[in-house]
């Protein structure tokens, strides 16, 4: 029998998420594994009129990719790719890897190269879902291997992450209005400020906002959300900072990272474990060394540390930072061929002050 929070899923994500328009060009792209949600999606999409087009992600693709592409395979840029990048109206990504170690051993040289061919392909994307020509979400089917990931059985991996998506309420949709409700207070009171002082345990970092908008990560884009964000000034943020976390990028596990910032560039770099593949990353291009992101999370549904960036950015009580591009309706001006998420807890007494004005202490907000 079929998980009814699966219907309820794809009925939030074409309602609320991306929503879809009669006459809309849709893509779908997932692994077989999510067929139950792929095949939902799909057929909310021809409900409400849109055009759906289905892309199927097959498993160890992107391992033999990366192990037997030449150079000119590496730069290749598809024009498929290309041209749905260019012209559709909305696309939905389904997280649904069955083997998440799957490119730990690729040569991280080898995926800086291809991640530097697509760049043209992330500058579109993010230029058109700035402007609202492009909607998108992503979200995520529970398998196996996210439930190993997150130390859990496949059943309580399921209930941990459609209770994160508030799939359990009643009406979804009402439930993450209110959400965005909220959180828009906390964007409103933000926006138009200076400068974020960011101090505790791990951190020591002032980061400049001026001119800068704050997002309200609702459910619109990912899904499950919950976080305020904004793209920092380029040449300004200035200190240290020690991230609780793992991070975790194209299946490479990274422990332990201390950045040092000056005049808004990483200028150390340092990992406990994987801090090779840390420094060829930061090297990818000019904008990798940039924070591109600045964030608060505030889903405390999420309740523990999963190894999936999709949920451990949303947890209540951290902050998280992104090396490399920026969100154009941030007012982020920061280009890269990369956008590397990394965690920072501040619960143990982790504050942020905003223009002097105490904002928020060990993860709660004051104002």
């Amino acid at each position: 029998m079929a998980d009814p929070r699966i219907e309820k899923l794809a009925r939030v994500m074409v309602e609320y998420s991306a929503p879809v328009r009669e006459g809309d060009q849709v893509v779908i792209q997932g692994a077989p594994v999510a067929q139950p949600l792929l095949l939902a999606l799909y057929r909310a999409v021809l409900e409400r009129g849109g055009q759906p087009s289905l892309l199927t992600i097959l498993p160890g693709a992107d391992e033999v990719f990366f192990r037997f592409a030449n150079d000119a395979q590496l730069d290749y840029v598809s024009p498929v790719v290309k041209m749905m990048m260019e012209t559709f109206d909305v696309s939905y990504h389904i997280m649904s890897d069955t083997n998440t170690k799957g490119l730990s051993t690729v040569d991280s040289a080898r995926m800086a190269r291809f991640a530097q061919s697509q760049r043209e392909l992330r500058e579109t994307f993010m230029r058109r879902q700035a402007t609202g020509e492009l909607r998108w979400s992503v979200t995520l089917f529970p398998t196996e291997a996210y439930a190993q990931d997150a130390e859990m059985s496949l059943r309580e991996y399921e209930d941990f992450a459609y209770g994160a998506c508030l799939l359990d309420d009643p009406d979804p949709v009402a439930s993450w209005r209110q959400v965005s409700a909220r959180q828009q207070k906390l964007v409103d009171w933000l926006n138009g400020k200076k400068t974020l002082r960011v101090t505790g345990p791990h951190c020591d970092l002032t980061v400049g906002i001026e001119g800068r908008v704050f997002v309200n990560a609702d459910g619109t884009k990912n899904f499950p959300d919950g976080e305020v964000f904004t793209g920092p000034q380029e040449d300004v943020t200035e200190g240290h900072v020690e991230f609780t976390y793992p991070a975790i990028h194209e299946g490479h596990e990274v422990e332990g990272i201390e950045l040092t910032f000056e005049r808004g560039r990483v200028t150390k770099a340092f990992a406990k474990k994987g801090e090779d593949f840390l420094r060829k990353m930061l090297d990818t291009d000019e904008g990798a060394r940039v924070l591109g992101e600045f964030a608060i999370g505030t889903n405390n549904d999420i309740k523990k540390f999963t190894r999936n960036i999709l949920f451990d950015e949303k947890l209540g009580g951290t902050i998280h930072m992104a090396v490399g591009a920026s969100y154009p309706d941030t007012g982020g001006k920061n280009k890269s061929a990369i956008h590397w998420d990394m965690i920072c807890d501040m619960r143990d007494g982790g504050e942020i002050a905003v223009d002097g004005v105490p904002f928020y202490k060990s993860g709660n907000f004051l104002i």
